[in-house]
């Protein structure tokens, strides 16, 4: 298993759990971006930079996913299309997609994404907080602990 992360746009405080949890539990986690992510050295994390380019980042992630691993990402095409494989995907506020909800939330996503095209003020999203950051580590550690138990 693999936790792959969407990074360039992970709050920070999300990638030192992640960190946390890799080595912990000695996990493989991978960081995408299209710059270069700075990481702790350790035989279980490493970073993978790609081109500069819209979607670059998520399709990387896409193709190399597999089934059973874990994609973090707020991005909601990007977890449609990782769980179409047969993967998970969390998102950085502790929200776990399943086939059960991704469906609804990606057409949401587009209904709002049309209103703001039509030139709806939408708002974005709520600052991050500390409980988001809470909800995040429960739902990660919920997550290893039946995906992938204690080495």
């Amino acid at each position: 298993m693999h936790i792959w992360v969407d990074a360039d746009a992970c709050p920070g405080v999300i990638k030192d759990i992640l960190f946390r949890a890799a080595e912990r539990r000695q996990i493989a986690l991978v960081l995408v971006a299209n710059q270069l992510i700075r990481h702790p050295p350790s035989a279980w994390i490493r970073a993978v930079q790609v081109k500069k380019g819209f979607d670059v980042a998520d399709q990387h992630i896409v193709d190399a996913a597999s089934a059973g691993d874990l994609v973090i990402t707020a991005d909601i095409p990007l977890a449609a299309a990782v769980i179409d494989k047969g993967a998970h995907a969390l998102n950085p506020r502790g929200e776990l997609y399943g086939k059960e909800n991704i469906r609804q939330l990606l057409d949401m996503r587009n209904f709002m994404d049309t209103l703001r095209s039509s030139g709806v003020d939408t708002g974005g999203p709520a600052a991050f907080s500390q409980s988001d950051r809470q909800n995040f580590a429960n739902q990660l550690d919920r997550f290893l602990a039946k995906a992938a138990p204690q080495p």
